[in-house]
């Protein structure tokens, strides 16, 4: 009964899903980006007067359509694993390119190490957040860490042709105000510790969002395999137990704990079974029979009846537990008169006995194998009931606890009969025939 559960390929499936929902929605958020950017640009240049250089709308631009070309290919044949990191690289490079060759403000010869001070790394920060859309730890961390070589190297390229270098080591003990802010607004000041402290803290947020993706990653697979197990199970159970208490056991074990409930229990069996299959291949009739049982099992199903067990030619089954029913009574009986018409259907006849009260319900067996049963004196006259319609004659009999719950037209009183293993006569009822 127990089988390994397969858990590799459906969880990479899924996770690989996940992962290009991920990116695509990252390169939504790309969009929506490059837009706020043009318009802080151009709404810079229109308000305040500042004159940015036209290239910056062109560098916009190219973010947008590389986007739009890997949105294009992703899922598709055409998609590869390293095409995801040469756009987030393309994407780094490009913006530490600008801070590196890109003059400021078009027309004036402004050193380009102020655009590391008028702007900031934090530029990059929107690409290594948007990187942890993608599901993947390690793609956050090529981010993170291109983005730290990458504005290291601009600002290098920034002032290797600057003939003066300031920094903030050149601030001597006991400097004035003055002096802080002749160094600070010098056109000529570095700030070296600044941009080692700025991709310090880049780099501790690029662990600490690759952590948190590699902890949702374990999440996901956790609840993948989990759901996975319980697909198992329930396929596994099924084989061996009706469906319905399968998916109530893994939803609920306590469910199933035994317990005693009110419930209907149908006893249904083929007339005349022996003589049927008399002369007939064996596997004829199996075929035959599982096809009819089949049926049988669908109906009651239908009628939120549960199979609780196959006897034979026959079956049981329960209304009202496992599964909850607000009409069990009128359930069983609908379920009774379904029976009858998949039998003619198959060409059979057969018995049914019906009987209302309480009953002991739940799992029995060992801590390795269990199944779920009824059983008490409702059960005992269910199956009385069916052994004695070939008495009277009848399709389907019933006791007086069902019959009472039933209207008078469809009831024939057959008075107390003495049944089977009873020693107290029991009140019978017969169902008038649709």
């Amino acid at each position: 009964m127990t089988q390994a559960i397969p858990r590799t390929a459906p969880d990479t499936t899924r996770l690989l899903k996940a992962e290009r929902r991920g990116l695509r929605l990252a390169i939504v958020c790309r969009t929506v980006a490059v837009g706020a950017a043009f318009l802080w640009v151009g709404g810079s240049w229109l308000a305040f007067g500042f004159y940015p250089n036209p290239l910056i709308f062109l560098v916009l631009g190219l973010f947008t359509a590389v986007g739009i070309a890997h949105a294009s290919v992703i899922g598709t044949r055409f998609d590869r694993w390293w095409m995801k990191y040469t756009i987030y690289t393309i994407d780094i490079l490009a913006i530490c390119t600008t801070f590196a060759f890109l003059p400021v403000i078009q027309g004036e010869d402004v050193p380009q190490i102020l655009a590391f001070r008028a702007y900031g790394i934090y530029y990059l920060f929107p690409l290594v957040a948007m990187a942890t859309l993608s599901l993947s730890p390690r793609l956050v961390l090529w981010a993170g860490g291109v983005a730290v070589a990458g504005w290291f190297a601009a600002f290098f390229i920034a002032i290797s042709g600057m003939e003066r270098r300031l920094s903030w080591s050149d601030l001597t003990p006991g400097a004035t105000r003055a002096d802080y802010e002749a160094l600070f607004l010098s056109a000529d000041f570095i700030g070296r510790g600044n941009r080692i402290e700025e991709t310090g803290f880049l780099m501790i947020a690029t662990l600490i969002l690759a952590l948190a993706v590699a902890r949702a990653r374990r999440v996901f697979l956790a609840q993948v395999a989990a759901q996975a197990e319980r697909e198992q199970i329930a396929a596994t159970l099924g084989r061996y137990v009706p469906e319905a208490i399968a998916k109530r056991l893994i939803e609920d074990p306590e469910a199933l704990t035994p317990q005693e409930r009110p419930a209907v229990i149908l006893v249904m069996d083929i007339a005349g079974f022996t003589s049927y299959s008399a002369g007939r291949p064996p596997t004829e009739v199996i075929e035959h029979l599982n096809d009819f049982l089949s049926g049988c099992a669908e109906k009651i199903s239908r009628h939120s009846g549960v199979v609780i067990q196959f006897t034979g030619d026959g079956l049981m089954a329960a209304f009202g537990t496992p599964i909850e029913s607000d009409r069990p009574e009128q359930e069983a009986v609908a379920a009774g008169n379904a029976l009858i018409g998949e039998a003619q259907a198959a060409g059979f006849a057969i018995r049914i006995g019906l009987a209302a009260g309480p009953v002991a319900a739940g799992s029995i067996g060992s801590s390795d194998r269990q199944a779920f049963t009824v059983y008490g004196d409702t059960v005992n006259r269910a199956a009385r009931l069916e052994a004695h319609a070939k008495v009277l004659g009848r399709a389907v009999l019933l006791d007086a606890a069902l019959a009472e719950k039933l209207p008078a037209n469809q009831l024939v009183a057959e008075g107390p009969q003495q049944l089977r293993g009873l020693k107290v006569p029991v009140e019978v009822y017969s169902l008038t025939m649709p």
